[in-house]
């Protein structure tokens, strides 16, 4: 049985999806985007803040389902730019704790709200 996990911690969807969907001990989170859930603003002064900004909205959407994020066994990382790379790993990898979720890193044309990454995961109990 699948549970629709909704907050007002993390950014409303712009589009037909859940901000995420519990299956049994599964979660699985929806691309997030540096919007500041509260303002609904683009947090975008620097890479490194609107990457803090969507591990925010991860670890929100993650904790209301009852996770946490050592729970995170799968990333997916969309980058308009590979050259911000190495400043979006930093945010990421002091997000995280070894052993560290798989995960992909892809160069995409465009984001949603023409954002500069964008972060779905995967999380297991």
């Amino acid at each position: 049985m699948k549970k629709v996990i909704a907050i007002p911690g993390a950014p409303a969807p712009i589009g037909p999806y859940s901000q995420a969907v519990q299956h049994g001990n599964q979660l699985f989170v929806s691309g997030q985007i540096g919007l500041n859930p509260h303002t609904g603003e683009w947090v975008n002064d620097s890479i490194e803040s609107e990457t803090q900004q969507v591990m925010d909205n991860i670890n929100a959407l993650i904790e209301a389902a009852g996770f946490t994020k050592d729970d995170i066994v799968k990333c997916s990382i969309f980058l308009k730019d590979m050259g911000d790379f190495e400043a979006v790993n930093g945010v990421y990898a002091a997000f995280f704790a070894p052993p560290f979720p798989a995960r992909e890193t892809v160069q995409v044309s465009v984001l949603p709200k023409d954002v500069n990454v964008e972060i779905s995961v995967i999380a297991c109990k």
